[in-house]
């Protein structure tokens, strides 16, 4: 399917643009130390004639890589030969029309539409990414993997090494840094978990070091083979919608993979003629963990056609680290300060006209509670977008009749701690797991109703709140 010719991985630094092998394991350039694009040259690869020829993997989904919700779209992301694919049944993901949740946003109805993730095997959108990964791993014999993570990450990663047998699993997190419903799928996988003092940036950093050390493929989303499943994700929301073109897309902010993969798919898309325009995109920051929104709303970081100042970002982590300011949110999955995948987002924002938020925990777990009320529970970080959109609106910068698609990153159950405290009849549970973190209320909070155990007083009970 691909060649050293067609394919090959080159640094996004207009004035290096480095280029090398696809066998490489890296995460970085060589030359300069920025971050690598998987490149693509489409005249020497097969190519549909319009996206709507996708339609036919499905009625072939007798075959794994045509039933894989990442893998069926394999011509738009050719680096690997069939053979060496790994897929587990990734990405079988609903974008489900929510009107309930547009009403309280501010949408009309018709018009909001929720990218489900949470259906993904591990629970969460990183299997797109880790089956990309994962392939390119095993394409150059890889034997151990490593990640750092807030959770979703490390359930994947040791997902992908159980059920495979391919490769040994090593998962680093930080000290109290990771919801138990993430950290039981890492330790029922049988990852090896390493847990050192600090956050999600300090793990970060060191499992760069170790995996260069001792030579583990490292697959969190710096490496640029990750970002090649997730853009699958903007293909199957075209595909929901027949392949017609939303509005926006709006998208939680943490290590902003998501938002430079959803970037790079558009430009690839709108390069092979395969689209006609691209949506706006909204990337939404946690308060207490908004480094986007500090470095591209109230500092202008741009891209700069690759030429972008990032003084500005070095200079905000040095504040962070004199105020030793560690990033804390109840939204956990997107809980970092330092965004290995930045400036491929600034890219990302430049190419689809896209804006940057923060919303506070009391905004992110109210949306989240109108999203589970819906039907579609979803883990705090995913209703980051749907808190985001909702501010959008309210600035009168996304329209009432926009068609927008949220992204739900997660299952609901990925973090129940903090649905329960939500809901929770017992203000001491509360003021422990929210109340920390700036939460006052519970605004649409569904608490159990408290009755004696006798059958008239149950009865009493359901007729008055139902």
């Amino acid at each position: 399917m691909s060649t050293s010719d067609s394919v090959y991985q080159q640094c996004i630094s207009s004035s290096c643009g480095d280029t090398f092998a696809i066998g490489e394991a890296l995460v970085a350039c060589d030359q300069c130390g920025d971050l690598l694009d998987v490149v693509y040259d489409w005249n020497r690869l097969p190519l549909p004639s319009s996206l709507k020829e996708f339609e036919q993997k499905w009625s072939q989904r007798g075959d794994p890589l045509n039933f894989s919700g990442v893998w069926r779209f394999r011509q738009l992301l050719p680096f690997a030969t069939p053979e060496k694919i790994i897929t587990i049944g990734e990405g079988q993901t609903l974008l489900q029309r929510a009107d309930r949740v547009a009403r309280h946003i501010g949408l009309s109805a018709g018009r909001l539409f929720l990218q489900y993730e949470g259906m993904n095997p591990s629970g969460s959108f990183k299997d797109n990414g880790m089956s990309a990964a994962f392939t390119h791993a095993h394409s150059i014999g890889a034997q151990r993997a490593a990640c750092a993570s807030t959770g979703n990450t490390s359930a994947s990663l040791a997902m992908y090494c159980a059920v495979t047998g391919l490769m040994k699993g090593v998962v680093f997190i930080g000290s109290g840094k990771i919801a138990y419903g993430k950290l039981s799928q890492a330790l029922d996988c049988g990852a090896l978990t390493v847990q050192i003092t600090g956050d999600f940036d300090d793990a970060m950093a060191r499992v760069k070091e170790i995996s260069q050390k001792l030579g583990i493929y490292l697959v969190n989303s710096v490496n640029p083979f990750r970002l090649e499943g997730q853009k699958t994700i903007i293909y199957r929301i075209l595909e929901s919608l027949d392949w017609e073109i939303p509005d926006w897309i709006v998208v939680p902010g943490g290590n902003l993979g998501n938002s430079s993969a959803f970037g790079k798919a558009f430009s690839e898309l709108k390069e092979l003629g395969l689209i006609d325009r691209v949506p706006r995109m909204a990337v939404i920051n946690a308060a207490g963990a908004d480094t986007l929104y500090q470095l591209y709303d109230r500092r202008s970081l741009r891209w700069k056609n690759g030429d972008a100042d990032m003084c500005i970002a070095r200079d905000y982590y040095q504040e962070l680290d004199a105020q030793n300011q560690k990033a804390e949110t109840i939204a956990s999955a997107i809980e970092i300060n330092r965004p290995v995948n930045l400036k491929k987002c600034i890219r990302a924002l430049e190419f689809c006209d896209g804006v940057v938020r923060r919303v506070s925990d009391q905004e992110i777990l109210d949306a989240k509670a109108q999203v589970g009320a819906g039907g579609l529970g979803c883990e705090p970080a995913s209703a980051a977008s749907v808190a985001g959109a909702k501010l959008l609106i309210e600035e009168g910068i996304m329209g009432s009749d926009e068609r927008v698609v949220c992204i739900l990153t997660g299952h609901q159950l990925k973090d129940p701690t903090a649905t329960v405290a939500y809901h929770t009849t017992d203000q001491e549970q509360f003021d422990r797991v929210l109340g920390q973190r700036g939460v006052q209320r519970a605004s649409f909070a569904n608490r159990a109703v408290v009755v004696p155990n006798d059958v008239e007083e149950i009865v009493k009970a359901i007729q008055l709140y139902s």
